[in-house]
């Protein structure tokens, strides 16, 4: 029995030790998980701590940011995501408080969600706003790098911060200013070329007024207060984006119901400003949504737009930014490309270059070169991939011909494709020759190491990149890569009502509209545009949607137009230009597939055609411009176009300056001036009394058969021509003094034939006005303007 007992305590006492070392390891687990997660994100917050960071191997993925609205908590999780999955010892994630810091002194009041990347203390690369797919892209190529450093393999290629460095810019450039008007000189170009921009604030319309009906009411209050929406989104917050946008507020008991709130539906975000200038604009939109408790609202704001539409607490219907720190913060990280517009309405004036990437640079390097333009705030209008021959290649380099180097660099440009960019900026010809660094290699990496002909630099004897060296030299090099071409674009009846803003964002995009017109297709004309898509489900819609409204047609002018314009209108289906191309034509104004605002030809061929198609035989001067004058308010042709019919106003108007040049001194017009003057002749010669013009009559009256016939010749050439390309309504004044050929031909063989014995019925026939009606006119002219059919080439 004793030995039972002994052997039961025995157990028991075994069964506890086991217990208690479980514990032990799941504590000890515990500790660990909370070692690991404590351990996620170094908190650096002195000078000290940061030189001791930057002295250390490996990746450091560096969140900075002050005190007043913390780290980005948001991002947290995609860390621990990104951490595990990796499992890279060489990946660290820090934070790193500026305020404490003299290193990142820069960032103070510039640090809404800023991300550096630094390895081996060298700053290689920076992504500004909670973008996670940039954020984890970064971080696997700059991975990838460091590792290729360590193992010998590469050098680190340390940047500087282009937000930092025109920070630093503007900063040298005001101090010149001072000095200069502490010395009494006027300030320079440099300094006068520097525009302020306007203030600007961001409103989101929170899910419970959105589900409520209410955004087209609010918008119209905000519009009705005289404010402006330059970036109007829907889109539904993701729980990290909320958590992330409300980080200041975490501490709060209410959070988690606001996080749930805010991503149980759409919310509309805005980017607002006001006036001239925007001054005040975060003070004003504040006051007009009212306190953020809505019973105070409608206590002491009854007018207030929370007041109008919110219900409870967080549930108030509005959000505005707080102050300029946080519109700036928020403007980041919702709209992370924005560009507040300067104070005098009009964007500078931009500059366009081109960069070329010659071929081994293009094979080895591409996409770093691109992300390096990029953030140094260059927009890439246009791109280019192209193999040039060795004659090309000479062309382009002809200046060059007789240097020592000539054959190895036209060998050099024609071993491979090479990439044209063209590239536009304020100051694009000497912003990207600095970026360039010297021509030759060797001079570049001693002297610029950080140049791009230093980085990126394959072959010592040639460099790897051409930048244009003045506004002419860019304007020949551009024409070379993308030389001058035309466009059909079409804005479609479900866009008429934007249409003044479509064709804002093409004179924007550089492009000019050489010919226009606006008309209702027909169905049969419309069927014949799309005759390509006659196979497809949607085809009898299209041609219903197409016919049931005013369509605008334009052709567009500009270097490499057919691809410019169908970048700038994005993929057909506007879902899916939102999701690939956010800001082009068709995700901004877009409803559908069918509803998709607005038509391009698919290349030049299709362009050409449709061209002729629509406005017949244009012609144009070497800049873009038509040299015919399309007429928008022109009567319908027989086709169902609305006739190209140019009147005396739209005369007065031509499409340019080069235009009109072009016409004053061409053969026709000069013809067409001599018949003007030769009718307002006779018509003098009808109203004066016969005894003054008697001897003039006579000679009037007897013209020799030679110049009858010279006269008629004449004629019929000006009629020809006038009848091909016209450029002005005749006025009712000419259209009653021409005299058709054939009448003016009867009445020379009658004058001859008959001599002196039918003077007097000659005489009556020279003086009596032309009889040919106003509508026989019109008549033999629309004839001759009918344009062929054909079909509208190039999707839809």
């Amino acid at each position: 029995m004793r030995q039972k007992v002994e052997s039961n305590e025995e157990t028991l006492s075994t069964d506890t030790c086991d217990n208690a070392n479980v514990a032990d390891k799941k504590i000890d687990k515990m500790a660990g998980r909370r070692k690991a997660e404590i351990q996620l994100q170094m908190h650096i917050e002195s000078q000290e701590e940061w030189e001791d960071l930057l002295s250390k191997e490996g990746l450091n993925v560096i969140d900075v940011y002050q005190e007043w609205c913390g780290p980005c908590t948001g991002m947290v999780s995609n860390f621990k995501k990104i951490k595990n999955e990796m499992g890279d010892p060489l990946l660290k994630f820090c934070t790193a408080k500026a305020d404490m810091i003299d290193s990142l002194d820069k960032y103070r009041g510039h640090c809404e969600p800023c991300f550096l990347f630094y390895a081996g203390g060298c700053l290689v690369a920076v992504v500004r706003g909670a973008n996670s797919p940039k954020i984890l892209r970064t971080i696997t190529e700059q991975l990838k790098q460091e590792h290729k450093c360590l193992d010998g393999g590469s050098e680190r290629k340390e940047i500087k911060d282009p937000f930092i460095a025109q920070l630093e810019s503007k900063e040298k450039e005001t101090e010149k200013e001072e000095e200069e008007e502490e010395e009494g000189r006027p300030p320079s170009k440099g300094v006068q070329s520097q525009e302020g921009v306007k203030e600007v604030t961001v409103a989101l319309i929170k899910p419970d007024a959105v589900e409520a009906g209410k955004v087209d009411q609010i918008l119209e209050d905000i519009k009705a207060a005289g404010i402006e929406i330059l970036k109007h989104e829907e889109r539904k917050l993701t729980e990290d984006e909320v958590r992330q946008f409300y980080s200041h507020l975490q501490d709060q008991d209410f959070f988690e119901d606001l996080v749930k709130f805010m991503t149980s539906g759409p919310s509309h975000v805005l980017a607002l400003t006001k006036g001239k200038t925007g001054e005040n604009i975060i003070d004003e939109f504040r006051d007009l949504i009212g306190p953020t408790d809505v019973e105070e609202a409608k206590t002491q704001k009854p007018e207030s737009l929370r007041a109008k539409h919110g219900q409870q607490t967080f549930m108030n219907a509005l959000h505005g930014s707080s102050s300029a720190d946080m519109a700036t913060r928020e403007l980041a990280f919702f709209f992370p490309d924005f560009v507040a517009p300067h104070v005098d309405g009009k964007a500078p004036k931009l500059q366009r270059t081109l960069a070329l990437v010659r071929p081994e640079a293009f094979r080895l390097h591409k996409d770093e070169i691109i992300s390096k333009i990029r953030e140094s705030g260059f927009k890439v209008a246009m791109q280019k991939e192209m193999q040039l021959t060795k004659e090309m290649a000479e062309e382009f380099y002809k200046e060059h011909t007789g240097q020592e180097y000539f054959d190895q660099l036209v060998t050099n440009m024609s071993s491979g494709p090479v990439l044209a960019l063209g590239l536009a900026r304020e100051d694009a010809i000497e912003g990207w020759r600095s970026m360039l660094g010297p021509k030759e290699v060797d001079k570049a990496k001693e002297e610029a190491p950080e140049s791009l002909r230093a980085k990126f630099a394959v072959d010592d004897a040639i460099n790897s990149l051409h930048g244009s060296d003045s506004e002419d030299t860019a304007k020949k090099e551009l024409d070379f890569f993308f030389p001058m071409e035309q466009t059909v674009a079409v804005i479609k009846p479900d866009a008429e009502g934007t249409k003044d803003e479509i064709i804002d964002r093409i004179h924007e995009a550089g492009f000019k509209i050489a010919a226009r017109k606006e008309t209702k297709l027909t169905k049969e004309i419309a069927e014949e545009f799309y005759a390509d898509h006659k196979d497809k489900d949607y085809y009898n819609d299209l041609v219903e949607h197409m016919t049931s409204g005013p369509t605008y047609l334009m052709v567009l002018s500009r270097e490499g137009a057919v691809d410019g314009w169908r970048s700038l209108i994005g993929p057909t289906d506007p879902t899916q230009a939102k999701e690939v191309s956010p800001d082009s034509i068709r995700a901004t104004y877009g409803k559908s597939i069918l509803e998709n605002a607005v038509h391009g030809s698919s290349d030049p061929e299709h362009a050409k055609k449709t061209i002729k198609t629509i406005f017949g035989d244009l012609k144009f001067t070497p800049d873009g411009t038509a040299l015919e004058t399309i007429d928008e308010e022109a009567e319908k042709d027989e086709e169902g176009f609305e006739a190209e019919v140019p009147t005396t106003k739209t005369a007065d108007k031509p499409v340019s300056d080069s235009t009109k040049d072009a016409e004053e001194s061409s053969p026709e017009v000069k013809s067409q001036q001599l018949e003007e003057q030769r009718a307002k002749e006779e018509e003098t010669r009808q109203e004066t009394p016969k005894e003054e013009t008697k001897e003039e009559q006579k000679t009037d009256e007897q013209p020799s058969t030679e110049e009858s016939k010279e006269e008629q010749s004449k004629e019929e050439q000006q009629e020809e021509k006038q009848e091909e390309a016209p450029k002005e309504e005749k006025t009712e004044e000419s259209k009653t003094e021409e005299k058709p050929s054939e009448e003016t031909e009867q009445k020379t063989e009658e004058s001859t034939a008959q001599g002196e014995e039918k003077k007097e019925e000659t005489q009556s026939e020279e003086k009596a006005p032309d009889t040919q009606t106003t509508e026989e006119s019109k008549e033999e002219e629309k004839k001759e303007e009918t344009k062929p059919e054909g079909v509208f080439e190039g999707g839809f």
